[in-house]
């Protein structure tokens, strides 16, 4: 998955479920001291839970945790020691991002480029492989997977892709293959086996066009339906659901499976206003800007949009800005003297997970993180578990650990606030 930036929407009018979501708001953000000290003690319930322990009962049909690109806060992305640990920690899901080999074959990197990734730049016998190649209209220069074979792919090692951000993850580097899809699928069967709990997969088409420039339309979508189909069978019900920026791909997988297919919204930053500003690569699908589409990734989560999105996908997975406005109005709200993107006030839901709903789409959003990004929270263990309370039915994080102990947190608070409204009720 990409990233984005944060998203301005027009303001909608106020939906009738809108309006239950600004309740909804006010009793995470702005509620009693009672039940303030409810969620603190929620939260740090949560915390002590072993991983994949058990909600209260009320609470089975939950939102999903899903590890982005493993757990990338820990260990270097797309790795199977990173996948590993997600799972560990109490992920649902893996998220793999998959680009193409020269051979055909599907591996698990964020971007074609792998120079970021992987240790190829200190390979002298693949310095002559790096080249410059337009993705998504923008010219780039690195190492492609595409000029790769699988088994030169297998020599190199992975590394840290945010070194500054992330320093700690570097002790690894050097220490991890990069991972097939099918190894992916192999963690994910083995370790649904080891927990008894069911691990999915969630992996995302990356850069279609890019793909269907090297090897032909649609080579990519149907190695992985191939994939897809052996491992889990053609079923709604399979723990899987596919992922992707464009829009023709997704389509044209709707007409191949019934494994359920997310319609992810991109932007390049959130405005002062809350507003989102649209700046290609990030304004629209590219398969959009190839056909000569006007309509941007915004768009899609218009009345109209949803719509023609439901057509042919199960869920959207909009960049978190989309769904919560949050305003830069300078005010220092965490007191660290410093302005950051922390203190944006939050000011409650676009509309957007409500009209998804409407239309019996489900709403998995992204990225969350312990070490940057909390758009308006400075506490990534709040931020999250705001969001759960508006209602999203799954997010990505790369600190797995602490979207569990969100989902916890929201649960229990929730469990003991209505155990206390019974024993008023009883007592009157």
């Amino acid at each position: 998955m990409g990233y984005g930036g944060p998203e301005v929407l027009p303001q909608p009018e106020e939906h009738p479920k809108a309006r239950l979501t600004h309740h909804t708001k006010s009793r995470l953000m702005k509620r009693t001291t009672r039940k303030q000290t409810l969620m603190a003690t929620a939260i740090l319930a949560a915390f002590s839970l072993p991983a994949g322990a058990d909600m209260p009962n009320d609470h089975q049909a939950s939102p999903i945790v899903i590890g982005h690109r493993g757990a990338a806060g820990y260990r270097p992305e797309h790795t199977l020691a990173g996948y590993a640990l997600a799972i560990e920690m109490g992920a649902d899901y893996i998220e793999p991002d998959l680009v193409m080999t020269k051979d055909g074959q599907l591996i698990a990197r964020h971007e074609p480029m792998i120079g970021g990734t992987t240790d190829v730049a200190t390979h002298p016998e693949f310095a002559g492989r790096k080249t410059t190649r337009s993705v998504d209209g923008v010219e780039v220069t690195d190492w492609f997977a595409s000029d790769f074979t699988l088994a030169e792919i297998k020599s190199l090692r992975a590394k840290e892709r945010l070194p500054t951000l992330r320093p700690g993850n570097t002790a690894y580097d050097g220490l991890y293959e990069v991972p097939t899809l099918d190894e992916v699928i192999a963690l994910a069967k083995q370790k649904s086996e080891e927990t008894g709990r069911t691990i999915g997969i969630y992996p995302e088409l990356k850069h279609s066009t890019f793909h269907a420039g090297l090897f032909g339309n649609h080579v990519f979508e149907n190695k992985l339906l191939k994939k897809l189909h052996q491992a889990y069978g053609n079923s709604e019900c399979a723990p899987v659901f596919i992922q992707s920026f464009e829009v023709a791909n997704l389509r044209y997988l709707n007409k191949k499976t019934d494994i359920k297919l997310v319609q992810l919204v991109d932007a390049d930053d959130v405005n002062a206003d809350g507003s989102l500003s649209l700046v290609a690569p990030y304004k629209q699908p590219y398969d959009f800007v190839v056909s000569g589409d006007p309509r941007s990734f915004a768009d899609l989560l218009t009345e109209p949009g949803l719509e023609f999105v439901k057509s042919y996908a199960d869920a959207i997975g909009p960049w978190k800005p989309y769904l919560v406005k949050t305003v830069d109005d300078g005010i220092d709200r965490n007191g660290d003297g410093r302005l950051t993107l922390n203190d944006r006030r939050v000011d409650g839901s676009t509309g957007v997970i409500e009209r998804a709903h409407d239309k019996g789409l489900l709403v998995h959003t992204w990225t969350f993180r312990n070490d940057s990004s909390g758009y308006g929270f400075t506490d990534p263990v709040t931020e999250m578990a705001y969001y759960f309370e508006l209602g999203v039915d799954g997010l990505f994080t790369d600190f797995a650990d602490t979207g569990v102990a969100a989902r916890a947190a929201v649960a229990t608070a929730g469990l003991e606030e209505r155990q206390c409204h019974d024993r008023k009720h009883r007592s009157r």
